[in-house]
């Protein structure tokens, strides 16, 4: 299993003139794999790539921070405060800052293992992108509607759809000519109708769906905290689960790429079928059986072993 190193808030170093927070990044790691990842879409909305820097607005609390993030030798990953609108930028709002990026990127995960597996699939997507973290959605309403908005549908129309949900009902930062967005709180989702949505292009049932979500979250009902508090993974899924609208690939999304469970695995994803397909050499896809008996090699690490193969087709 993944040996997970818990964020140690005494590891950061702090530059008052330059206002940048630095973070040692573990082994094996490469910048440019994932600014390569995050660069896949050019309709994100929730995050901007630019001269090497990843630009990011975080909610802290009743304020905003913009930060940008850079490496410039896969050891040090530097995090820029650029504006942060609260009165002052005390050590609690920077350590804030601090471990969402490194949840973020996923740093506490040592990977020496992963590469170390002797699966001969693996081993091709490996060699192909070593250094790539699983790149995650710290936050869970954030990670549970894009799974929802990502249902049945193509890549493309999702980042669309997520684009008009975070303009019309998300927070903004306009600063030196760009405007930055930070992804809509439950408690403002839990506000809307369904027909709030689905004059955006949202189908009737995912409007409802990402409502009761958002109230589930608003009234406290569901929380990550509460989520990370159960020690089993099935325990964790099951309690996805009974949410309406959350079936067995949306829940093993949320549990990869938030809660970050090595277990996590999306057997059913489309995205995994093709790219196996492509890995294989196969004139059609593999079966579900197929690719459960493919996957007997990365037991532990079928969550890096799927974001691994879907990074095939991008």
């Amino acid at each position: 299993m993944p040996h997970l190193q818990a964020f140690d808030p005494s590891s950061l170093q702090w530059y008052e003139r330059t206002s940048t927070l630095s973070l040692a990044l573990p082994g094996p790691f490469r910048y440019e794999q994932n600014i390569g990842y995050l660069s896949r879409s050019t309709n994100e909305c929730l995050f901007v790539v630019d001269n090497s820097s990843i630009y990011k607005l975080l909610p802290i609390g009743d304020n905003l921070a913009l930060i940008a993030v850079h490496s410039e030798d896969d050891e040090v990953l530097h995090v820029r405060i650029v504006h942060y609108s609260g009165a002052s930028l005390t050590s609690e709002v920077r350590e804030e800052i601090a471990r969402y990026v490194w949840e973020w990127f996923d740093l506490g995960t040592d990977l020496t293992p992963f590469y170390a597996m002797e699966d001969p699939i693996l081993q091709q997507v490996t060699e192909a992108f070593r250094g790539l973290r699983l790149m995650g959605i710290p936050d869970l309403f954030e990670a549970m509607s894009w799974g929802i908005i990502g249902q049945q549908i193509n890549l493309a129309f999702a980042y669309t759809l997520k684009r008009r949900l975070v303009e019309h009902f998300g927070t903004s930062l306009h600063w030196e000519g760009r405007t930055y967005w930070a992804f809509p709180t439950p408690e403002r989702i839990a506000t809307l109708t369904p027909e709030d949505l689905t004059v955006l292009q949202f189908t009737g049932k995912k409007a409802e769906y990402l409502i009761g979500v958002a109230n589930l979250m608003a009234e406290g009902s569901l929380s990550k905290a509460g989520l990370l508090a159960m020690s089993d993974f099935l325990a964790m899924e099951k309690d996805l689960l009974r949410i309406r609208g959350i079936g067995p690939w949306t829940a093993n999304y949320v549990l990869m790429r938030c809660l970050r469970n090595p277990a996590a695995f999306p057997v059913a994803d489309v995205g995994l079928h093709n790219a196996l397909k492509h890995v294989l050499g196969l004139e059609a896809k593999p079966s579900l059986e197929e690719i459960r008996q493919l996957a007997e090699g990365w037991r532990g690490w079928e969550a890096y072993a799927t974001f691994y193969l879907w990074r095939v087709l991008y």
